[in-house]
């Protein structure tokens, strides 16, 4: 049974994704999907905050069009979720964007229109600065920390805490998003004592919460040697009793599915024999975790 739990289209996250999103759904019901969370990005409040592919006329302009944007892509996730339901299971959710505590109370807001099942906790953000859009700006989130890759990463991990415990979230994205554009992307993080402490205090907090921590397949197509999380994470993550479950973070139908087989031998070379899909039990909201075996995900998989 194949799902991803993050998945974003061209048509609600344009300039950063590609395809519409009926496409995607397609793409995916052909791929042997059985279950795909739509999970565009959220909007944010501030100027400060835009992408460069999302300026365009003027700031306010972009910034006063991201609130409309999510309400429709709510409205066209309903109508297509109605329409494929006799194909496919999809959920509706969102991405969060962890910028600054003060997107905690907005985020929460998003999360409590009827038509969102769940969102994803994500942190793509340092001293407000992105950390995964390109070495520019990479590198001035790091001397903003300090100058050094480890300083960044503690920052990184500090700001991952407050998100966690402001939204406890049911899924947690990327957890060491911050590993895409750091000199040394591959390298095992126990070697930095202190930054492991907090890896391991935040995949506490995780398991405390019942959250979901994904194994995010997307690090593999970007050049990285092993999903999100690294290999030492999951494999703490899994002894402490968490919970994995599996995405391919999809920014267009060419990233639908891609690089699961790989995630998949990722988690049974660390001994793991399922991981869990958020799943309706008839109740609006009342999404409740549910096994799925990997050999099913291979299984399933075109």
């Amino acid at each position: 049974m194949a799902f991803s739990m993050h998945s974003h289209s061209g048509q609600f996250c344009p300039g950063h994704a590609k395809d519409q999103l009926e496409v995607i759904i397609q793409t995916a019901i052909a791929r042997g999907f059985q279950s795909f969370a739509l999970t565009e990005h959220m909007p944010r409040t501030s100027p400060a905050d835009l992408y460069p592919e999302e300026v365009s006329l003027s700031l306010q302009e972009s910034i006063d069009s991201l609130i409309p944007m999510h309400e429709a892509f709510l409205v066209e996730a309903v109508r297509l979720r109605a329409k494929y339901q006799d194909q496919i299971k999809i959920l509706i959710g969102f991405e969060g964007e962890w910028i600054r505590p003060s997107y905690g109370p907005f985020i929460l807001s998003l999360a409590s229109h009827p038509d969102v099942d769940y969102f994803i906790g994500s942190v793509h953000h340092v001293h407000e600065i992105p950390i995964d859009y390109d070495k520019a700006f990479y590198d001035k989130a790091k001397n903003a920390s300090g100058g050094t890759d480890e300083l960044l990463f503690s920052d990184y991990f500090d700001s991952q805490l407050q998100m966690l415990q402001a939204l406890k979230p049911r899924v947690v994205g990327h957890f060491d998003l911050i590993r895409l554009l750091a000199e040394e992307p591959n390298q095992d993080l126990r070697m930095w004592p202190k930054i492991w402490e907090k890896i391991e205090r935040n995949l506490k907090v995780i398991v405390e919460q019942g959250g979901l921590l994904e194994i995010n397949s997307s690090a593999l197509r970007k050049g990285l040697k092993e999903p999100y999380p690294a290999r030492a994470i999951t494999e703490k993550f899994l002894k402490m009793g968490g919970k994995m479950t599996l995405s391919d973070d999809s920014h267009g139908i060419d990233q639908v599915g891609t690089n699961f087989g790989r995630a998949v031998d990722f988690l049974e070379n660390l001994g793991a024999h399922e991981v869990f899909l958020l799943e309706s039990r008839g109740e609006l909201k009342n999404l409740k975790a549910v096994g799925v075996k990997l050999v099913d995900i291979k299984s399933s998989l075109k």
